[in-house]
């Protein structure tokens, strides 16, 4: 199969190097000196050192070529990055089957990914998403890792999933796109919570009740999106969530470290050097929370520190002092 994959950030890296070894792939970036860099080093240097590029990974240079023989795209941008990158696929009517594997809600509107390309793209395009428990790092060093492919159409899915799945990298398709989305959206919101509560040393007990009740929390607003209940329990769900609450990689972890000892936002986010889907996505997800009237205590707390200027422990308090009431609601 001729797969590009748009964008060359870490975890987009991390992908063209595992597919290349039974794909035809092209790696495109907006980023001309990375570009060049991947060319005459053969290694992403600004994104992703010390993984060296496969000779058979070709490094593209001019979008529409890198794009037009391919039966399938990865767009590994960032959030705020995906609708113009889908805008660009259009206005140069370079339709494909397309596939992304960033996590969140888009700035201002809340919407998730699968909306955003039905917008641009039209209600019939095919799409669908990667997401679950998975580091680019370990993905780039051929580590075990277990993902999952949700599209709107279950038969691409289905073929999509076995097309690219390798001992290595296991793939499994669902059916259940918006819950995938919502699942790997808000787990970066519980992962910055759960970052903030090791960093105030609150214990083990705390973060396995924490990463509880925040699986609560995306299941509730899962539902009500349209997503599967069981969706939660799986890869896309408890999985991710599991990794991105206690793995060091992750970045929205280390965001609530550092909120938890005492640094400001921006200067966070500037020392981290990488995307953080979870800061943009915890304000919108709070708002949506209020606008469904869906109770999400922790998101809302998440939001309060982020946004509102409410240091972490003044938060943790308050999410202490909630009146008791049955687990299951």
């Amino acid at each position: 199969m001729n797969l590009t994959v748009i964008a060359a950030g870490a975890w987009g890296t991390a992908l063209a190097i595992a597919f290349s070894a039974r794909h035809r792939v092209t790696l495109w970036t907006r980023e001309d000196d990375v570009t060049q860099t991947m060319l005459a080093e053969r290694e992403n240097r600004r994104f992703f050192p010390g993984h060296r590029l496969p000779e058979a990974l070709r490094i593209g240079t001019v979008f529409d070529a890198s794009v037009a023989d391919a039966d399938l795209l990865l767009l590994a941008t960032p959030l705020i990055g995906f609708r113009p990158t889908l805008r660009r696929l259009h206005e140069a009517r370079l339709a494909r089957p397309l596939i992304w594997v960033c996590k969140g809600m888009e700035a201002e509107t809340a919407k998730l990914p699968h909306r955003i390309v039905a917008e641009e793209l039209g209600e019939d395009a095919l799409c669908g998403a990667l997401s679950g428990p998975s580091f680019a790092e370990e993905v780039g060093r051929g580590l075990p890792t277990a993902i999952t492919l949700a599209a709107n159409d279950p038969a691409f899915a289905r073929q999509t999933a076995i097309e690219l799945h390798s001992h290595c990298l296991r793939i499994y398709a669902n059916d259940d796109l918006p819950g995938v989305e919502v699942g790997g959206a808000v787990k970066n919101v519980m992962a910055i919570a759960t970052g903030i509560c090791d960093g105030l040393g609150l214990g083990l007990n705390a973060r396995a009740a924490l990463m509880t009740r925040g699986l609560a929390e995306i299941a509730r607003l899962g539902v009500a999106l349209g997503g599967h209940p069981n969706t939660f329990m799986g890869l896309a769900g408890m999985g991710d969530l599991i990794l991105t609450c206690t793995g060091d990689l992750s970045r929205n972890r280390q965001v609530g470290l550092a909120l938890a000892a005492g640094k400001r936002l921006p200067q966070i986010l500037a020392d981290l050097g990488h995307v953080a889907e979870g800061v943009s996505t915890a304000r919108e997800v709070a708002r949506l929370a209020g606008h469904l009237a869906i109770e999400m205590p922790i998101t809302q707390a998440v939001n309060a520190i982020l946004y509102h200027d409410v240091p972490a422990a003044e938060a943790v308090e308050a999410l202490l002092n909630r009146d008791p009431k049955p687990e299951m609601q």
